[in-house]
């Protein structure tokens, strides 16, 4: 078995694909077919059923992708300790963009002070999305608000956020119609279900509804006078422009995990930072 068959094997078994691997790996499909082919054959056993919606792996390829992940690892590993000052050690950390904007750049900066040598990058998305590369080894770990799968992840770190209700100086909150709120165009985003819910707890009539998809946009519509929304405390804290603005914590708390993929083995660079978090 080669390594880029191991890699092209990897990719077809998470992506589900053949069509779709290839594309992500820049490679034609009748190429990443007879290599898939040829390892069946190099192996003696199907590792992939195919059906109209794509492949499964079979009880033979779920083992051989257990052995791809860590042979994977450990090739990445030895690279890194052979020669650190040409293969980092990597570590890439996804979040949405509410913990993105405060709690990801405060922690990074604190463990990259205690390993310089490894290289970071963080990556925004919303919940499902996030799930997915956790899933496919886009991410190595990610940050999550609410519920997640639990059969294919773990959380290794959690802890609570303050969300805030933040709105223009002097902008009474209005129950008769004229409120407007302003929400996350993700239909998953807790933090859009939290504004709805409070509208519907304080009896709003039917409110305006006013979807921005980033943070930096909903943070800049209230500072404009366009409504009132809510957000982490970190975030508000965290800014001076926002002093400008109204805001009170509200009484519930909202639970943040850090998931990873359960696997044997995990890269030493996410050992490193779930160490990190969990001291």
């Amino acid at each position: 078995m080669e390594s880029q068959d191991l890699r092209m094997f990897k990719q077809v078994a998470e992506l589900q694909s053949i069509s779709k691997a290839a594309e992500k790996l820049g490679y034609g499909q009748p190429n990443v077919s007879q290599r898939m082919k040829g390892l069946e054959d190099e192996l003696g056993v199907k590792l992939f059923t195919r059906n109209n919606r794509g492949i499964t792996l079979t009880k033979e390829g779920s083992t051989l992708l257990e052995y791809t992940h860590q042979i994977i690892l450990l090739m990445e590993e030895a690279k890194s300790f052979v020669n650190p000052r040409k293969w980092k050690e990597t570590l890439t950390i996804g979040a949405p963009q509410t913990i993105a904007a405060v709690k990801i750049p405060q922690l990074l900066s604190a463990f990259l002070k205690e390993h310089q040598s490894i290289e970071v990058k963080a990556r925004t998305s919303d919940r499902q999305k996030l799930q997915e590369m956790l899933s496919y080894g886009e991410l190595d770990g990610a940050f999550i608000s609410g519920t997640y799968n639990r059969s294919q992840f773990e959380s290794v770190y959690s802890y609570t956020e303050k969300p805030v209700l933040i709105s223009p100086k002097h902008h009474p909150l209005r129950k008769q119609h004229g409120q407007t709120l302003i929400v996350n165009s993700d239909t998953n985003c807790l933090y859009r279900k939290k504004v709805l819910d409070f509208s519907k707890d304080s009896n709003f009539y039917e409110p305006a509804i006013l979807e921005l998809d980033s943070l930096e946009s909903i943070l800049q519509a209230v500072h404009d006078g366009l409504g009132i929304s809510i957000v982490p405390a970190d975030v508000v804290h965290s800014r001076k422009e926002l002093q400008a603005l109204q805001s009170k914590e509200l009484p519930e708390t909202m639970n943040v995990d850090f998931i990873i993929k359960q696997r044997k083995q995990q890269p030493q660079s996410i050992k490193k930072f779930i160490r990190f978090l969990q001291r």
